[in-house]
This record gives structure tokens, sequence and C-alpha cells, in this order.
């Protein structure tokens, strides 16, 4: 028998043998999803309780500030300030860890409660992209799930579709938008045409991004849902640090104008590819067809894109952060592991489940978006399109719009001598197109640093 099996007939000879007894819980975290967990498994309890086959019982809790108002009543339960105590505590049957971060309290909880026989259900999204091939290992080698539908997505069953309700077909492709953040702060440059640095203060302002966002803007969260999604997709942990990262910083909003003027819009995407010679990796803005589907994705939405060899394609669409979101999934885990029902964390035995390098990013093979400021003089795109030649570099279109500004007559200082060059390649190498990009930017008629955007077909 199996260690999964193990897992499964072990919970569910509980779940049949004992209907009336609860499955009792400890929470370690207890922010926006941590509250909202307390407010879903109560509010909705009998609901719960009917589709878990008993009821779900928070006893215990951990987090650092006792005297916090959180909105939920936590009396008669079990309060630990150390949150590894979770994983011993006597009256706990289940961790559910929401806590963040790939190491320290989060990771020894993790790591504390499966080496302790007790089933996880984690929202943390960083733990499962950096040590998620040792804690399958570990898990399978205790006979206990580990659950993690909330790191990725939110309240869209991203992991679920990927690793069950797909696991026959064989898997080319996934990704999408998978930063809520990213996705409004795009999605409000191009609707107003204010610079990245406003909507960043107003997307704060709002709750949208945290005080630091450098997790959110530079890619790095999606970064680790991709790396998740990839390795439920082709059967193999995805090394997290040879995934291609690239956040949204350098989008000016003149880019989304000249996409809109091409018929694109401008996503962070995170793109997952199964090739002959490996797996793709990466995180970065790209210029989508604006007629697409994935296009019209907009605001603090995500997108879950699949496509698999019988499936096809088929995209899921929801919030992919908050606390109703986020909680609903963590409870899904719950229920699930209530009833006896677990899978392997990767969808197929630990045993021997090794990481996966991601290709190099010189492996890319992509259409290209190039914005260049020139200065507006004959010979210029004659220059330019002369080293993407000896590269090996074809264009399918061209687009300037304006002339320079002159210098005023009366000698003052004024004017820019310059104006933008978009240019838009076909299919070509990456890493053909970072040689020329090198050459470009040295040209003399060339002001300050180009801008390179990749083009997905949506």
């Amino acid at each position: 028998m199996t260690g999964q099996n193990r897992i499964a007939d072990s919970a569910g000879g509980q779940a049949r043998g004992a209907q009336a007894a609860p499955l009792r819980i400890g929470i370690a975290g207890l922010g926006t999803v941590g509250a909202g967990l307390v407010k879903l498994l109560r509010g909705n309890e009998t609901i719960v309780a009917a589709r878990a086959g008993r009821p779900i019982a928070i006893t215990a809790v951990a987090a650092r500030d006792r005297t916090r108002d959180r909105g939920v009543d936590l009396s008669g339960v079990t309060w630990h300030d150390d949150a590894v105590a979770l994983a011993t505590d006597p009256d706990v049957d289940v961790v559910v860890e929401l806590i963040g971060g790939a190491e320290g309290v989060a990771r020894r909880l993790v790591t504390t409660a499966l080496e302790a026989g007790r089933p996880v259900v984690t929202a943390n999204k960083a733990l499962i992209a950096v040590h998620g091939a040792e804690l399958a290992a570990l898990a399978e080698r205790t006979g206990v799930p580990l659950m993690f539908e909330a790191a990725v997505a939110g309240g869209i069953p991203a992991i679920k579709t990927v690793r069950e309700g797909l696991a026959a077909d064989r898997l080319t492709r996934v990704g999408g938008i998978l930063n809520g953040t990213c996705n409004y702060i795009m999605t409000a440059m191009r609707e107003s045409g204010r610079p990245f640095a406003d909507v960043l203060a107003e997307a704060q302002a709002l709750g949208y991004a945290e005080a630091d966002p450098s997790t959110d803007v530079d890619g790095i969260d999606a970064a680790h849902k991709l790396a998740i999604l990839a390795g439920l997709a082709f059967g193999r942990p995805v090394a997290f640090a040879s995934v291609h990262v690239e956040g949204i910083r350098g989008i000016d909003a003149l880019d989304l104008d000249f996409a809109r003027a091409l018929g694109y819009r401008i996503k962070l995407l995170g793109l997952a590819r199964r090739r002959e010679d490996g797996v793709e990796a990466r995180v970065h803005p790209c210029l989508v067809p604006e007629k697409s589907p994935i296009a019209q994705v907009d605001g603090v939405f995500n997108a879950v894109v699949v496509e698999g060899a019988f499936v096809g394609r088929l995209m899921l669409e929801g919030r992919g952060a908050g606390e109703g979101p986020t909680a609903t999934a963590v409870a899904a885990d719950l229920i699930d592991i209530a009833r006896g029902s677990a899978v392997p964390v990767w969808g197929r035995s630990a045993d021997g489940l090794t990481q996966i390098e991601a290709l190099p990013r010189a492996a890319f093979h992509e259409e290209y978006y190039l914005r260049l400021n020139v200065h507006d003089r004959p010979g210029v795109i004659a220059d330019v399109t002369a080293v993407l030649r000896d590269h090996g570099v074809s264009l399918r279109s061209m687009l300037q719009h304006g002339r320079a500004e002159p210098a005023p007559e009366d000698g003052t200082a004024g004017g820019d001598p310059s104006v933008p060059l978009v240019l838009v390649t076909h299919r070509t190498r990456e890493s053909a197109m970072l040689e020329a990009l090198g050459r470009i930017a040295a040209l003399s008629v060339v002001i300050g640093t180009p801008a390179m955007i990749r083009i997905d077909p949506g």
C-alpha cells in the first residue's frame, strides 16, 4: 500500500467511523486570511459540516499580538504564542499555516507538523515554490496530506483543476495573470495615462499593494505561483531559482499607448511551456492581443490559462487574493481532509521526485516589441535595422509618433531632441535579440535605454 493510499484510508476511516467527531484545526496566523477563515467556518458551519461529513472546529490559534481586534470571537480557543507549538497540540488534528514566507516560523511549523504525522493546509506560495519537493517527500514518508489550494490564485480552483481535473491529459502550457496588484496597476495606467509611481501610490492607499511592494511589482509573487503551477502541470517541481523573473517597474505609460495603437494590451504574465528540450518558466510583461480573453481581465482579477493535448485551452478567472477568496480555498482543502480525500502533492508519488531546471532565457523564442528614443534625423532607422539584420532579426512593423521639439530660437534650454520609435519583430531567438539590443543601445543615435517587451499570441 502506498503512502498516499494510507493517507486516504486512514482519514476516510476516521470520517466513516465517527461521523459526529469534529475535525479539529489549529490556525497559525490571524491576519486577513486567518480571520476570514474563522468567519467562513463559523458563518457557513452547517454547509461545511454537510460537505465535510462532520464539523470542522477551530480549537487553537497562534499569532503574535493577543490584543489586536480581528473582528472574530476567539474565546474558548487555545492560544499559542509559539506557532510551532500547534504542530504538537494534542487537541489539533490539522495544522493551517497562514503565516507566509519560505523560511523561518512558517517552514519550521509545517516541517514539524508533517514530521509529527499531522496534515497541513497552507496558503504559503513561497514555501511550496521553494521547498515543495522536500515537503512532498516528508508528507509521503509520514503518510499525511499537504494541501495548498489557496497558494495560487486565491478563490480560483487552479490547483485542483491542473492536478486533478486534468490528470489524464498531457498539459503543454500553464500560466496567466497571477498577481492582482500588478494587474490593477497596469489597468489603471492604461486607463488614466498616469505614470507607474502615481498608480502604485494609489494601489497602496487602497490596500491593493503593500507598503513594500517589491514582491508584487518585481514579479516574485507571480513567479512563486508559476513555479507551483508548472510543477503540477508537468509532474515535477520546477526549481524556483531557475524561473526567469521581470517585474513592471520599467513599463512606461508611453508603452501602453503604443501597445493600444498596435492592437495590444500589456499584462504581467507567468508562462510555463513544455518543450522537447525542457520546460520554460518565466514571468514578465507581455503584449497580448486586445481582443484575446486574457486581455479583458482587468483590475485586481487573476486568470489561469491551461492548455492540454486533449482538453485544448481553458481559462479560469476570479479574484486572486483577499479574505473571502483565499479563506474559501483553505476551507476546501480542510473539507477534503475531513472526507479522507488526498492526492500526492505534485500529482504523483514523491519517491525519487527531483526538481527540474527551467530553460535559460537565451532559449526563448518570441516576437518582440522594442521602443527606442532616437535623434530625429535621416539615417536613424537604417542604422537600427542594420543591427537587427546582422543578428538575423526580421521586422514585422514599425511605428513612430510625432517629431522632435526644436530648441527655442533664443538659445535658452528646452525642446526635446528625441522621438520614440517602436519596432515589432517576427519570432526570433531571445539570445539574438539581447545581442542586437546591446549594439542598438550603443548607437550614437539612440538616447537612453531601449525598452523590450515580449509579445504573446494570447
